[in-house]
């Protein structure tokens, strides 16, 4: 995954490191908590091999941290859940600061009345 130059110039090399897969991958769906990923999406998104997303999503899964409903995968709506698992807190606090904090507004008012096409042929 790719950092903005700011991210990169003030933020420790300690705090760099400790953001894992999982990390990584929980702050995106986090960041799109009302949206469902196929595990190809998030790597492309997140910019991880495949494998390694795969194998962080099966891991969030075990912790409850995600949900996964057939090749669909989400963030956990538990929110208790999610604010103890410390991963959270430090993706979170990385990708609002990359991207902004998320405006709900703002997203729903420039959201599609209609699904996609491709969620219409998979139902």
């Amino acid at each position: 995954m790719s950092i903005d130059r700011d991210t990169f110039e003030n933020t420790s090399e300690d705090e760099l490191a400790d953001l894992s897969v999982p990390d990584q991958v929980l702050g995106f769906l986090a960041a799109s908590e009302d949206r469902a990923f196929k595990a190809r999406e998030i790597a492309s998104q997140i910019g991880v091999d495949e494998g390694a997303v795969s194998t962080a999503l099966s891991r969030l899964k075990g912790r409850g941290l995600v949900e996964h409903k057939a090749t669909y995968w989400a963030v956990t709506d538990d929110t208790e859940r999610l604010n103890e698992y410390s991963g959270y807190e430090r993706a979170t606090a990385l990708f609002n600061d990359q991207l902004g904090a998320e405006d709900k507004e703002s997203w729903r008012k420039h959201a599609p009345s209609e699904p996609h096409p491709s969620v219409e042929d998979e139902q």
